[in-house]
């Protein structure tokens, strides 16, 4: 990893991606339980609370709690759990189905709420749509939200003209491990109203792709049990 600084200036927040279906997992991967006894999601957001932006969360309107809620609800790093953009969060009571809209609605989501979480900043500070970044981490990955960040804010300098920065491996990017500009809310927003989901197409021409950790190479896309019991092997003893 590059010996760079852990500036926190230009950190937005974090959204933990955790309302997908899961159907190859048999369940949710967010309410998935690591050999330390811990949930995923509360993996997640311990990790992302050492950040000290707020942590929003999600989940498709399936309610997932944390048993971190009631203790980063008063800190710097609030728990804010946010509905998909242009999702009706009742929706998945009329079947028995998991129904999403993919990652981009809950990622526009997030955008918007930082945004207004902006809006009422009554400190004064200069807002610098350059330097502000939300960090998106999916619940197929157990790459904690520090490293993460430690890992793609050293390229933010290196890719000025880029709005989306995430990890890739030999042959794929992975777009839900990444830092996605605010200043792409208004774009994101009619990409979506146009009908377009697919994240590849969207952040094409936005992307800076940064290599893989080594270690990292088995802590992530993990869909069914076996993947899960591989990726949890791997963590660092």
């Amino acid at each position: 990893m590059k010996n760079c600084s852990n500036n926190l200036d230009g950190l937005a927040g974090v959204v933990i991606l955790a309302g997908g279906a899961s159907r190859r997992m048999g369940a949710a991967k967010a309410m998935l339980t690591l050999p330390s006894g811990e949930q995923l999601l509360d993996y997640h957001v311990c990790h992302a609370s050492k950040l000290q932006v707020p942590i929003l969360v999600a989940d498709n309107g399936r309610g997932f709690q944390t048993g971190l809620d009631v203790h980063l609800e008063k800190t710097n790093s609030p728990i804010i759990h946010i509905a998909d953009y242009g999702t009706d969060v009742d929706s998945n009571e009329h079947d028995g189905q998991i129904t999403t809209g993919g990652a981009l609605v809950a990622i526009e989501s997030a955008l918007q709420t930082l945004s207004d979480l902006n809006d009422l900043n009554d400190s004064g500070v200069s807002k610098n749509a350059q330097a502000s970044w939300l960090l998106v981490i999916s619940c197929d990955s157990l790459i904690p939200a520090t490293d993460l960040w430690q890992k793609l804010q050293c390229e933010i300098s290196l890719a000025a003209d880029k709005k989306v920065i995430c990890l890739k491996d030999d042959g794929h990017l992975y777009p839900l491990l990444g830092l996605y500009q605010l200043s792409i809310e208004p774009d994101l927003k009619d990409y979506i109203d146009s009908r377009q989901r697919r994240v590849m197409q969207f952040i094409q021409p936005l992307v800076q792709a940064v290599s893989f950790s080594k270690e990292w190479q088995n802590l992530t896309n993990f869909n069914t049990p076996k993947d899960f019991k591989q990726a949890c092997a791997a963590l660092p003893k």
